[in-house]
């Protein structure tokens, strides 16, 4: 991972931005959506600014200058120079999601947010706010935090009843809590054969279920990049067969499949 990847509140807080022309009133606007104090005084006080200069010499210049005061510079068209970068965004409010290709090509970024704008229901936003405000409704009806996330995650699930890319809204989420049993998924244990180092070869299903596990048990040499496709908070713990598996909620186990030929 190149970069970590942070979600910054710029309401009312200052941002330097030095440039003119096409590029710099593009940063403008972004920035002043998010609700940033833009000044284009390079000595102002602030934590983040972005050079969008035309002249490569002035544009490194302002960034020794600013990054000499303890400024995070973004660099426009110049990912060396950078130590934040801009992500394409899909604006779902209070949804965001951004994709970044660490400064390597903005017109694939580009591509892929055009991707995902068709994807996401526009009803995206109105389903995150009714799941906040509903909150204090999941903690009384799940007060185990365990159960509380495996009723989310079953509901959030593809042809789930907040199914959020088909369309769910506000109502669909009383309705669910209404209606919704007790929360406790049934223990089970899946296995996974693993085929290649490639995440990209896993099937649909895997994928699925790496995001869904409570537990991922796998033999050695399973490739980290496999392994990084599970929930973060997943226990990891290496297996050299089929373990078992008492729950609450959903376990994995990973197998090289050459292995088990």
């Amino acid at each position: 991972m190149h970069s970590l990847p942070l979600f910054v509140k710029l309401d009312g807080r200052l941002v330097i931005l030095l440039g003119e022309g096409e590029a710099a009133d593009a940063k403008r606007r972004l920035l002043e959506r998010a609700g940033a104090d833009v000044h284009t005084d390079e000595t102002a006080q602030a934590a983040l600014a972005i050079v969008a200069m035309e002249d490569d010499a002035q544009a490194q210049a302002a960034v020794a200058r600013l990054r000499a005061r303890g400024v995070l510079v973004n660099a426009v068209d110049r990912p060396a120079l950078c130590d934040f970068t801009l992500p394409a965004i899909v604006d779902r409010d209070p949804v965001l999601i951004a994709i970044s290709t660490g400064g390597a090509s903005a017109g694939l970024a580009k591509a892929l947010r055009q991707r995902l704008e068709a994807l996401f229901p526009a009803s995206l936003g109105s389903l995150a706010r009714a799941l906040s405000s509903a909150r204090a409704g999941m903690r009384s009806r799940w007060p185990d935090a365990a159960a509380r996330r495996r009723a989310i995650d079953d509901a959030l699930a593809e042809g789930g009843v907040l199914d959020p890319l088909a369309g769910a809204r506000e109502e669909a989420v009383v309705q669910w809590l209404s209606q919704a049993g007790g929360g406790h998924s049934a223990t089970r244990l899946e296995t996974i054969p693993v085929v290649s180092e490639d995440p990209d070869d896993l099937t649909l299903r895997a994928a699925r279920l790496l995001g869904q596990a409570d537990a991922v048990y796998h033999m050695p040499g399973i490739a980290p990049a496999i392994l990084n496709r599970a929930r973060a908070d997943a226990a990891r713990i290496v297996a050299l067969d089929v373990p078992q598996w008492e729950g609450p909620g959903l376990a994995l186990w990973l197998f090289r499949a050459e292995d088990q030929a």
